[in-house]
């Protein structure tokens, strides 16, 4: 029988075992809240694998119910995708008892991919055998999208088109290889400098206001822009730039992306060079003559500017034809216009008329000076020899007078070189000025 101390004694061990078992119900009510309630995903399982609990977290990655998963082994949720590699390597390292870190590629249970960051922890008894595995994961796949688009970025930055990026006072941040490339500058010496750097020169103001204007009010601008180069050279771009707004909507950055064009403009100036150029003598073709005149009589017409027609053909080319044969006339042809083309101006326009004819446009020019020329292409020509034969032409001249349409001033021009044919060949003759006065009075 005990006796009353025993009693009390055993009444306090009884309140203090249920005080404790209480703090321990507490507690344990506070750590499943704790990890029920987690962001990160946790999973326990006994030492074989299989599903013990999940929390809250676990269920939303997943899709799937507690029901589902528990029993089940995290195959479940594989994906098939991962490398048994990487199964291999974090079984090993769990059954030597150390903690298992990586990411895992799995299938959620509507069938979507998904990447998980996952940290396993062995659970073991004080005898340090496994009972439990505690695996905690967190959903990675947007952070594995960024990666991938800043990975694709950062490819496209460095093997595409030239790229230039700048803050929002066009200040350059950034530069890519294939700038360096093209423009000779390292990013070195460009960074911190903007891209006035580059102007060529040939852009007025209000070129790079409409460049502007179209970047204000729709943050995009393309076009065609020639640059200056680290060397000096001047080429043309293709360039696109486009205004980085954040989520306020001010703009934090430019980004400028470019190729050369220099090749595309080469070929399309010698297409446009074969649709203008005669093929045997490289003078510009009728068409493309009578777009000249027509620009010519417009400039004379509203900017006062003269200019003179000169007409000429080879005096008796069909008895050279006959006597050596076409080749030879060819080659006589092809040769004169080389020689005529020395003594023309940039300004000046030299086409082959027909056959034998050749007209020439002498931009800014009076009738006087256009005489003087005449007279001097005459002498060169009969001073020279021509596939090893000598020949002269015949010249008519004629100044553009307001009034006047592109017919009127061809058949003016026309009967004065069919006057020097007849004058004895081998010179020049001049429109008669009193002519050219009464087209001008009758056009008033």
């Amino acid at each position: 029988m005990s006796t009353p101390s025993q009693h009390d004694n055993n009444a306090n061990d009884m309140t203090n075992k249920k005080a404790t078992d209480d703090l321990m119900s507490l507690r344990f009510e506070q750590f499943y809240i704790a990890v029920e309630q987690s962001p990160v995903a946790t999973a326990i399982t006994n030492a074989d694998g299989c599903i013990e609990f999940v929390n809250q977290r676990f269920l939303e990655i997943t899709g799937y119910s507690r029901d589902e998963l528990r029993g089940k082994t995290p195959a479940l949720i594989q994906s098939g995708m991962t490398p048994n590699r990487v199964y291999d390597d974090m079984w090993s390292t769990l059954h030597a008892g150390n903690v298992w870190k990586g990411e895992i590629l799995n299938r959620r249970k509507n069938g979507e991919l998904y990447w998980e960051a996952q940290t396993i922890t062995p659970v073991k008894s004080a005898e340090g055998e496994i009972l439990n595995f505690v695996a905690v994961k967190e959903d990675i796949t947007l952070r594995r999208q960024q990666e991938n688009e800043l990975r694709l970025m950062a490819t496209a930055f460095e093997t595409g088109q030239a790229t230039v990026i700048t803050n929002a006072d066009m200040v350059i941040e950034r530069v890519n290889q294939a700038f360096t490339d093209i423009t000779g500058y390292e990013s070195h010496e460009v960074i911190g400098k903007t891209p006035k750097l580059f102007k060529s020169g040939r852009h007025d103001k209000a070129f790079y206001r409409r460049m502007w204007q179209a970047l204000h009010e729709t943050g995009h601008w393309q076009g065609e822009i020639w640059n200056r180069n680290k060397w000096g050279d001047i080429y043309p771009l293709w360039q696109s730039i486009t205004a980085v707004t954040d989520a306020d909507g001010e703009v934090r950055h430019f980004v400028s992306v470019f190729h050369d064009i220099a090749e595309r403009k080469r070929i399309e100036h010698e297409l446009e060079d074969q649709a203008t150029r005669d093929h045997l003598t490289g003078a510009y073709n009728r068409r493309a003559f009578d777009s000249a005149l027509s620009q010519c009589v417009s400039d004379a017409m509203h900017a006062h500017q003269p200019f003179v027609l000169l007409m000429f053909d080879i005096d008796h080319f069909k008895r050279v034809n006959d006597t050596y044969g076409h080749d030879i006339g060819d080659e006589i042809l092809r040769q004169l216009a080389v020689c005529i083309k020395g003594c023309l101006r940039d300004s000046d326009i030299m086409a082959r008329w027909g056959g034998e004819e050749f007209a020439i446009l002498l931009r800014n020019t009076h009738q006087p000076g256009g005489e003087t020329f005449a007279e001097r292409i005459c002498q060169r020509v009969r001073s020279r020899l021509f596939s090893g034969h000598g020949i002269t032409i015949s010249i008519g001249v004629g100044e553009y007078h307001l009034g006047e349409t592109q017919d009127m001033l061809i058949s003016r021009v026309d009967q004065a070189l069919y006057a020097a044919k007849h004058q004895g060949r081998d010179t020049v003759v001049a429109c008669e000025q009193e002519e050219a006065d009464n087209v001008e009075a009758s056009a008033w």
